[in-house]
């Protein structure tokens, strides 16, 4: 296991859309497990995307436990997510990113998706998630496709954040 290092927002990967991972390989799976224990290592972090350590591949590790109501949730591994359905219902609160460490914003999103991806065994899951877990699920999707929570801020909250 090694723990790997987390790109800025300035760096130009976290603003590119990832690839599509086609096989699940030995490799594969030593990254995700190096994207967890990174994670971990931050005391602080819920989600990480691949492209946040560097790596243009659509994969993102969440593990919620430590967050009240969600003990029981265990750790996920999203290879190639799609969000394919967002609930009407939004919410604001308060984010922060492994890759932004000094800024916390009220970001808005929609309460309910319906995601599907591949787990790390290669099963296609589709699952329903609410409140915090759908918010972290949207958060990492977003690092996916080269977007960042800032990007979601108003003009405004930027100028105010800046």
């Amino acid at each position: 296991m090694a723990k790997l290092p987390i790109y800025n927002s300035f760096h130009p990967i976290l603003k590119q859309k990832t690839d599509r991972v086609e096989k699940i390989t030995d490799d594969i799976k030593q990254l995700v497990t190096d994207m967890f224990e990174t994670m971990y290592d931050t005391k602080r972090g819920v989600g990480l995307a691949a492209n946040q350590v560097g790596k243009n591949l659509s994969i993102v590790v969440i593990d919620v436990r430590e967050v009240k109501g969600l003990e029981d949730t265990a750790p996920m591994v999203l290879i190639n997510p799609i969000i394919k359905k967002y609930s009407e219902e939004k919410e604001f609160c308060e984010e922060g990113c492994l890759s932004i460490p000094v800024l916390y914003e009220e970001v808005e999103r929609s309460s309910e998706i319906t995601i599907e991806y591949t787990d790390i065994n290669g099963t296609i899951i589709t699952r329903e998630a609410s409140g915090f877990l759908a918010r972290v699920m949207q958060h990492e999707v977003d690092h996916l496709n080269g977007i960042t929570f800032y990007d979601r801020l108003s003009a405004f909250r930027k100028s105010l954040a800046k």
